[in-house]
Parts: C-alpha cells; sequence; structure tokens
C-alpha cells in the first residue's frame, strides 16, 4: 500500500523540477496506485492545496523558520509545504497526525538530521494556531484582520496583504481590485480556492435531462439542475472515477463547465449551417455546438493541436455525432474559409484566470508579459476568423480568463480598425441577458455565479 503523503511529495517534486502540470503530475503517481478512494483523496488534496497555496506557506516558512523558504533546500521546503498545509487548512487531520507524518515524510527523503527542524516548525506553528484559537475562537483558516493573532502575520499594504493571505500574485489582485474594489476581489480570491465542481452538458440528442437525474440517483450521485442552462447539472459531492457514472459510455452527457456552456448558447447556431470553431481542441464546444444543431449542419473543427483533436474525435465518436469535420492546423493561416460560414467561434488560447481552481499553477505562471503575448495572437486570431464569416454571419469571441487586455481590450481595438462590425448584446428576455453589461458583452465573475470565470461577446457581420 502506497502512503498518500509520499506520493503527494513526489507529484509535488516533478512540479518543481520539471514544471509538470498539477493535474498531470498527479496521474502519473497515482495511475498504478491501489489506494483507497479516501487516500486518493487526500493526496490529491495535498498536491492541489500545496501548489494553490504556495504563497501563504512559503510566508508561514519565512516567519516561524530560522531560514527563509527561498533559503530551504527545495525538498525540504516542500515536505514543510506538506505538513503546514494540514495544520492550516485540513482540520480533519489531528494536529500531531499531520506533525509526525511530515517527521517521517523528511526522514525517509534525504532530511533525517533536518527531522528536529520540521517538528520544531510545525510544533511551533501548532502552539501559535492553538493560542490564536482559543483567544478568537471565531477565527478563520483566512482571517480578514491583519492584526489578529493568527501564526500567519499579513501585511498592512491592501494588495500585498490579499496575495498573501489568499496566496495570489500582487499582479493579479491589483488587476481584479481595478475592476472590482478591494472587497469583492477577496471574495474572488476566495472563490478561487474552492475545491472545483464537476458539471454535465446532457446530450439531448440521446436522452432527456430528466433521465439522466434519474439514473445518476439511482446510483446514489447527486446532482442538480442549473439556472439558464437547459442541459446542465452539476454533481454534488464526490463522484469517483467520472467515466463510470451512468451514461458515459453511451454519450447521454459530457464534462462541462456551466460558464463554458453559455458560450455555445451565445452563438446560437441553428441546424443546416455551417459553423466553424477556430480553436476547438478539446471538443466541449464543438460538439455543444453539434447537438444545438440536431447534428444537421457541418461544423469545422480546427486546431494547431493534433493530439488535441484526438480528445475531440473520442468525444464526437462517444456522443455519436456525425457532422464535426476535422481540420489541423494554424487558424491565423486558413485562407480556405473565406466568406464561408454562417456562423464562427473563436475560444482563443488565454491565460485561464478564470480557472485558477481547477488549474492552480497557473496563478504561477503566468505573468504580465504572458498576457501581453497571449493578447496579440488573440488579435491575430480575430482578425482571420472575421474574414470567414459571411455577410450578415455572427462571429463569438470568448475567453476563460479575467483579464481586460484580453478580452475588453482585444475587442474594443478590433471594432475600431472595423467598423464593419457591431456587438450584439443578448435579448433582454434571454437566459443569458442575466450575465451582461452595459457595453453588451458577457463577463462570468466566478464569485457571483458560481462557475468559471468566462468572457464572451457576439458580434454580427453588418457590411
Amino acid at each position: 500500500m502506497h502512503n498518500p503523503r509520499q506520493l503527494a511529495f513526489q507529484a509535488l517534486i516533478d512540479i518543481q523540477r520539471r514544471g509538470t502540470f498539477t493535474d498531470i503530475a498527479l496521474d502519473r503517481v497515482l495511475r498504478d496506485t491501489s489506494l483507497s478512494s479516501a487516500d486518493r483523496g487526500l493526496a490529491t488534496e495535498l498536491v492541489y492545496g500545496s501548489v494553490r497555496r504556495q504563497r501563504t506557506l512559503d510566508s508561514l516558512i519565512d516567519q516561524l523558520g530560522k531560514k527563509k523558504a527561498h533559503q530551504q533546500p527545495p525538498e525540504l521546503r516542500t515536505i514543510l509545504h506538506i505538513g503546514l498545509y494540514q495544520l492550516r487548512y485540513q482540520k480533519h487531520i489531528p494536529a500531531r497526525a499531520a506533525v509526525n507524518t511530515t517527521v517521517e515524510l523528511a526522514k525517509e527523503n534525504g532530511f533525517k538530521g533536518l527531522a528536529g527542524v520540521v517538528n520544531g516548525l510545525l510544533r511551533q506553528y501548532e502552539r501559535l494556531a492553538t493560542a490564536s484559537t482559543v483567544s478568537n475562537p471565531s477565527i478563520s483558516p483566512e482571517p480578514q484582520n491583519p492584526q489578529s493573532n493568527d501564526p500567519l502575520q499579513l501585511p498592512t499594504e491592501p494588495v500585498e496583504r490579499l496575495g498573501v493571505s489568499h496566496s495570489f500574485p500582487d499582479w493579479m489582485i491589483q488587476m481584479w481590485q481595478e475592476q472590482l474594489g478591494l472587497d469583492e476581489t477577496e471574495q474572488l480570491c476566495a472563490w478561487l480556492n474552492q475545491t472545483p465542481t464537476i458539471d454535465l452538458r446532457v446530450n439531448p440528442m440521446r436522452v432527456s435531462i430528466e433521465e439522466v437525474e434519474v439514473a445518476m440517483q439511482s446510483t446514489g450521485v447527486e446532482v442538480r439542475r442549473i439556472p439558464q442552462l437547459p442541459q446542465a447539472l452539476r454533481v454534488m459531492g464526490g463522484a469517483g472515477n467520472i467515466q463510470q457514472l451512468p451514461g458515459f459510455r453511451e454519450g447521454w452527457w459530457t464534462v462541462q463547465d456551466s460558464s463554458a456552456q453559455l458560450v455555445s448558447h451565445l452563438l446560437n447556431p441553428q441546424a443546416g449551417e455551417v459553423v466553424i470553431d477556430a480553436c476547438a481542441a478539446p471538443g466541449g464546444k464543438t460538439t455543444h455546438i453539434a447537438e444545438l444543431m440536431g447534428d444537421q449542419g457541418t461544423i469545422w473543427a480546427c486546431d494547431r493541436a493534433a493530439s488535441r483533436l484526438k480528445k475531440l474525435q473520442e468525444n464526437t465518436q462517444r456522443l455519436q455525432l456525425q457532422s464535426i469535420q476535422i481540420c489541423t492546423g494554424d487558424s491565423r493561416h486558413f485562407s480556405q474559409f473565406t466568406d464561408s460560414a454562417n456562423r464562427v467561434l473563436l475560444d482563443a488560447p488565454c491565460s485561464g484566470l478564470g480557472t485558477l481552481h481547477r488549474r492552480p499553477d497557473i496563478r504561477w505562471r503566468v505573468t504580465p508579459a504572458t498576457v501581453q503575448e497571449l493578447s496579440v495572437l488573440q488579435g491575430e486570431l480575430l482578425e482571420q476568423a472575421a474574414t470567414w464569416v459571411k455577410p450578415e454571419g455572427i462571429l463569438v469571441y470568448a475567453t476563460c480568463t479575467l483579464h481586460p487586455l484580453e478580452n475588453e481590450g482585444v475587442i474594443q481595438s478590433f471594432l475600431e480598425r472595423h467598423s464593419e462590425w457591431q456587438i450584439r448584446p443578448p435579448a433582454p428576455d434571454s437566459a443569458l441577458a442575466a450575465f451582461s453589461t452595459p457595453q453588451g458583452w458577457l463577463k462570468v465573475w466566478p464569485h457571483r455565479y458560481q462557475m468559471d470565470g468566462f468572457f464572451m461577446v457576439q458580434l454580427a457581420h453588418c457590411p
């Protein structure tokens, strides 16, 4: 039987040394193990939590250790992260167990001589946390008051305080604060640190939403409908292996977050039309478009990543859809589609800042320079995709980020260059109107709507 903490350590070292994405590193260590579901859950929580809370955990090491976090041997720093994460955020794990297992982890991984350092630092945190709880029983894991007795002493500068408390880079906090203000930025940060939910999109060509609900309930899986989305079900609580749920193999449903489902509804494809999905892989929106069209018409699914298009083909086969055609390559160079499509979807490559709860490492990978580079790519893709749309046709631009440079900035710049295009807001009686802004685009803030962050806009070609 493998040790979940040791497996978590191995995954975190893979992330640290090789820059491996969190989900891939975790999958590697769990793939051939015989862990119980509870131990798999613990390993998963320790990996995602340690990556997500990295800045907060480093700040604790800085304050409690004789050496700062960046001065610690990298693997020892990771071990301390695992221990501190359990003490601070895993209240169901007894403090004694968290400390002892972390000390053992240090001994087993080449730090026997520093086991006393690990023990001392974690016990110091435990003592301070116990004292602060006694003096302030209502203390939360992320104290609002920087003067509280929490072991984590927070900076007084507001942006830096939120960055340390919620574990985000300062530039990200600053960018959100300029859009939302400090109070709502803190709500957003807290939301993005939650464990993500799983949403399903029911395939109406195979089954009704009522039938899926009954099938799920028969196996003890609770699902809940989502307002504004007629095909969406949210899985409540643990679902285990998603591919083992009823209806997966039969193509009754696919996994897709609610906000991503909104995009295809905004595109509003009609049966018999020609539709192009400019950046289609792995195909969630492409297959949704096919379902909304009753699988009647032609959908060109374009992407430069042939490996990710394989996933689209697998889903197309499982969902039993016939109308999707694959086109591999860089959409910026496709001139063969000029004036050929009734509707075009550009779900552009982006920084992914609306999905930070699912992909915690993004917060440490993305920089302002990354965002700048992406905005240039997005503008180039939009210029080309616009040439594919027939007169009177529709183009939808969408991203899963919350950065204005990749969203509002790209659209405003495009419209300044192209007077023949204009924003078409959703109809006031549309379910999409709930997300609409005065400018006519849709912005999904996760903490307001309980779904991934998204930006989307429908543009009408009016030559």
